[in-house]
């Protein structure tokens, strides 16, 4: 089912419609996740507690709904709250390795199989060092695909804060592959 059938859906809600919705969007959830946290078992907690709220959601009373976009600002804000709590505070202390073979991915881009494991890393190393602000713009925009302007709203910023932190993360990224203008 795509969410464009969900959202006008008249049906009753099923089990199977539920399944179909966690197939369907749990590797961009996880992967979502494992960006904003740099770790993968907290993102695996986080990307779970997604989908209990969602189950919520799906048993609630039926109103329109695209799915896919209420799963992302619900996992961005899940992620914010991982972020803000005490353990994860104490947790971060102890860094762990940023690991690429960790992020699911349907199959490499052509771009993507072509940049070398040098270049790989100095992209992560450039990632790392962005501010957390930053690492959510970029990855919304530029990972996700979505316009600035829902950047905007889902992260509860205006526009043109959304494109400085675009601009400054991309800038940070020109630099490090050579290519500032």
């Amino acid at each position: 089912m795509s969410d464009v059938r969900q959202a006008g859906s008249a049906a009753v809600r099923t089990e199977e419609g539920y399944r179909e919705l966690y197939r369907t969007h749990y590797g961009r959830v996880f992967r979502l996740c494992r960006l904003l946290l740099a770790d993968r078992h907290e993102a695996e907690d986080v990307a779970q507690e997604v989908f209990t709220i969602l189950l919520k959601e799906w048993e609630r009373p039926e109103r329109p709904m695209l799915w896919g976009a209420w799963l992302t600002r619900v996992t961005v804000n899940a992620c914010h709250r991982r972020r803000r709590s005490r353990w994860w505070q104490w947790r971060k202390a102890a860094p762990e390795d940023f690991v690429e073979a960790d992020f699911p991915s349907p199959q490499p881009s052509p771009e993507a199989a072509a940049i070398d494991g040098e270049t790989r890393r100095r992209i992560l190393g450039v990632y790392q060092q962005l501010s957390r602000r930053q690492r959510e713009v970029f990855v919304l925009r530029h990972v996700e695909g979505w316009p600035s302007r829902d950047v905007a709203q889902t992260l509860g910023l205006n526009d043109g804060t959304v494109k400085r932190h675009l601009f400054r993360a991309t800038q940070a990224f020109r630099k490090a592959l050579g290519e500032e203008r």
